[in-house]
């Protein structure tokens, strides 16, 4: 992490520079990585204000405010930093949850199997799986078979909108089974 502390109109001061980074730590703990943080510390009159830019991964988040007291500023604006990350995590997370449900494409409809005449030497249909094709491309697709543990995984191929089956082959390799129109 790469951490700038710019004072404007007012002494360079260590225990400052300290106390940010101090503060930031916590922040820190509910990102993965920081990248860069910039921190301007400015006096105006009888205001004290901090101004806040943290870089992460994907995430650049600002924040500033001010007070009559330089500590207070930093304080506020690192809370209001960390409740910014707090919503962008659970936001995220509400998504991978959505993604989630929507990726158990698999609704089990059991069928009572009528047997009729058992002379009959055909292989009757005991069990019957609605499936929800997920739109994707290829290279999602075996991502996701990757992440999950069954053996094939029905999407629709976002290029060409038709239904794809994408396999695990016995050599470690995967199959894909493309329909060709007729």
């Amino acid at each position: 992490m790469q951490l700038s502390v710019t004072f404007r109109h007012m002494e360079p001061s260590e225990a400052l520079k300290d106390y940010v980074r101090e503060k930031i730590s916590r922040v820190e703990k509910h990102l993965d990585s920081i990248l860069d943080v910039q921190v301007v510390l400015s006096v105006e009159k009888f205001r004290h204000k901090a101004d806040m830019i943290i870089t992460s991964d994907n995430l650049k988040l600002n924040g500033q405010d001010q007070t009559g007291d330089m500590y207070s500023a930093i304080d506020s604006v690192v809370d209001k930093i960390e409740s910014q990350v707090v919503r962008v995590k659970k936001k995220s997370r509400n998504r991978k949850n959505k993604a989630r449900e929507e990726s158990r494409f698999v609704r089990m409809n059991i069928i009572s199997a009528e047997v009729e005449d058992e002379s009959s030497d055909g292989p009757k249909v005991i069990r019957s799986e609605q499936i929800f094709a997920k739109p994707m491309d290829v290279d999602e697709a075996v991502m996701q078979l990757d992440l999950s543990q069954e053996l094939f995984l029905v999407f629709t191929d976002a290029s060409t909108e038709t239904i794809n089956v994408l396999y695990r082959r016995e050599d470690g390799n995967y199959g894909l089974i493309e329909p060709i129109p007729e």
